[in-house]
């Protein structure tokens, strides 16, 4: 039997994800990656929180802080507390953000011919659609996972069983 192996998704997409990094450099797009990935989803997601923010990228509160810190020293982002919940912060691009952001994307652009030129306008697109859809189960269960643990943290620190 003879027992054929294929390169898993994951390790794909690690390959690729390094291809773009290496060719993503502050002189070419602006800013840094991870201030356009920051950018696009405060674009894509008006006024979203701290929270979100943190769930959308796996970041721990201090790094989380750390970026929006280095956003809004550029003047790209601001925060402020929401007006329905003081305790939150909600961050917003600024019109210098969308202005860093769309140099940035244009800027990719050409990284991404280059990464994807196997690929097809249709392909690129469906592409685009299957990984949204795929980074949309890991942001469900980050939030549905940080309601248990806080849950589950608050009811502990009360002497609650569950």
């Amino acid at each position: 039997m003879v027992t054929t192996h294929t390169t898993g998704s994951i390790v794909l997409l690690t390959r690729l994800a390094r291809l773009v990094y290496r060719r993503s450099s502050e002189e070419l797009l602006g800013i840094r990656l991870k201030e356009l990935a920051a950018l696009a989803y405060l674009r894509d997601h008006e006024a979203a929180t701290q929270q979100a923010l943190m769930q959308a990228f796996c970041l721990d509160a201090n790094s989380c802080v750390l970026l929006l810190n280095e956003l809004e020293a550029a003047g790209f982002a601001e925060r402020r507390r929401d007006a329905t919940d003081r305790r939150r912060h909600l961050v917003a691009i600024t019109p210098a953000g969308k202005q860093a952001l769309e140099r940035a994307e244009h800027a990719q652009e050409s990284i991404e011919d280059d990464v994807l030129a196997a690929l097809g306008p249709e392909d690129r697109v469906a592409l685009r659609d299957l990984l949204s859809r795929a980074l949309e189960a890991p942001s469900q269960a980050l939030a549905d996972d940080e309601h248990v643990a806080v849950r589950v943290g608050d009811d502990t620190q009360r002497g609650r069983a569950q």
